[in-house]
């Protein structure tokens, strides 16, 4: 049964002209300096009954695209079970929060990790992104969880340093995007685990930074020789007074100790 052309549906979303598709696509040098025709055509085309999903990634590559056209391309329901339209539409940086925060809730964990590792997402979104790779770690395959530690960014590869399997934490610290601060975070909380310490320990870029020695310097899992290797790389008055707050045991801060009196 084809829609009554009269019909009060019709008249309030006619179905879009081609002329309406060429202002979308800015064919037309003529009409490229009418943004307010362009606009309406826009909200016409995203409205309009048949929109097919070429149709739809066209009008979501402009820039300029009326947020009131968004929000009717994201209430089409076939069209975003395309995945390209639901990651454009989240993309688009005129798409409002309350449209794209549900809206990434719907993308496949390897989907996410390519959107927050996105230059041109906008950083609310992106820590948005990530928070929902993160929710979803625990009931991640160890394949996953693995991918993500090599190619995720560096909140969720910091994530994977407590990660129980030593070979995530190994990729994960060999992640491009992970920094030294994150690193330095992750060794000062109660939750890191020896494998992480260990591993961070004889990590051949890691292992040399200053700030991630006095991280493992006050880590209760740095073992003996570690330990007195990071103490005589560091100046004497700042082991000394890091070794008030550090959590070693005992026995080891006697041998960082002894080894700093035969510094003197």
């Amino acid at each position: 049964m084809t829609d009554d052309p009269n019909s009060a549906s019709s008249r309030d979303n006619p179905a879009p002209t081609r002329e309406d598709a060429a202002l979308v696509r800015n064919d037309d040098p003529a009409l490229r300096s009418a943004s307010h025709s362009q606009s309406n055509a826009a909200r016409c085309l995203a409205s309009g009954p048949g929109l097919s999903e070429d149709q739809a990634l066209a009008l979501l590559s402009r820039r300029d695209l009326p947020p009131e056209s968004i929000e009717l391309l994201s209430k089409n329901s076939d069209l975003i079970k395309h995945r390209k339209i639901l990651l454009a539409l989240i993309s688009h940086a005129r798409t409002p929060r309350h449209l794209s925060v549900p809206l990434i809730r719907r993308l496949h964990i390897f989907e996410l990790m390519k959107l927050a590792l996105s230059p041109t997402l906008l950083g609310d979104i992106k820590i948005v992104a990530e928070e929902t790779i993160i929710s979803r770690l625990e009931t991640a395959s160890s394949g996953e969880r693995l991918s993500l530690a090599r190619r995720a960014s560096g909140r969720v590869a910091a994530v994977l340093l407590c990660d129980p399997e030593p070979r995530v934490i190994r990729a994960a610290l060999d992640n491009p995007f992970l920094s030294e601060a994150l690193v330095v975070k992750a060794l000062m909380s109660k939750h890191a685990p020896k494998a992480f310490v260990e591993l961070t320990c004889g990590h051949a870029k890691w292992s040399l930074r200053q700030q991630i020695q006095l991280a493992l310097l006050r880590n209760e899992n740095t073992q003996l020789e570690s330990a007195l290797q990071f103490a005589r790389d560091l100046p004497a008055d700042i082991v000394r007074e890091l070794l008030h707050d550090s959590q070693l045991p005992e026995s080891i801060k006697a041998c960082l100790q002894a080894q700093l009196d035969q510094r003197l």
